[in-house]
């Protein structure tokens, strides 16, 4: 399947919102999601196949720390590399902007996509209980630490 990744427009927000309420049992808000489009602190990307948002990655950055606020690709585009090729180029930005680590937290019970976060060389960092609602789940803390794989190459 033939995707691009690029930095989210404000005019596929409309887009990103509806994936957002079709993924997440409690999604974010319009406003939380225009908060993240791309600036000195945020890196919002989507995958797209022209015109149509087919997933979509934000992160906050903070001095050298990255923090995923959401990761979503709908549910009919899934298992086809979409999520792997936006982890892909969130790290190499993280990278860019030589952060130390990108972390995220995960429902416990999300096997996918902690298996997702694990072949992209996160870690299993810590648990954050009662984190998430509907339901009431505990979450996974993931890292993925980018200092170290510099200073190695």
């Amino acid at each position: 399947m033939a995707f691009s990744i690029q930095d989210v427009r404000e005019e596929q927000l409309d887009q990103i919102e509806q994936l957002e309420q079709l993924c997440f049992s409690v999604p974010w808000p319009r406003d939380a999601l225009r908060r993240q489009l791309p600036d000195d602190n945020h890196v919002f990307l989507a995958a797209t196949d022209g015109g149509r948002v087919l997933g979509y990655v934000g992160m906050m950055f903070v001095l050298d720390e990255g923090y995923i606020s959401n990761v979503a690709v709908a549910p009919a585009f899934r298992r086809r590399g979409i999520a792997d090729a936006l982890i892909a180029e969130l790290l190499r930005r993280a990278d860019a902007l030589s952060l130390s680590f990108v972390t995220l937290e995960v429902r416990e019970h999300n096997i996918p996509a902690i298996s997702l976060y694990e072949n992209n060389g996160f870690v299993r960092v810590g648990l954050r209980k009662n984190y998430y609602q509907k339901p009431c789940e505990n979450a996974v803390l993931m890292t993925r630490y980018l200092e170290k794989q510099r200073q190695e190459t």
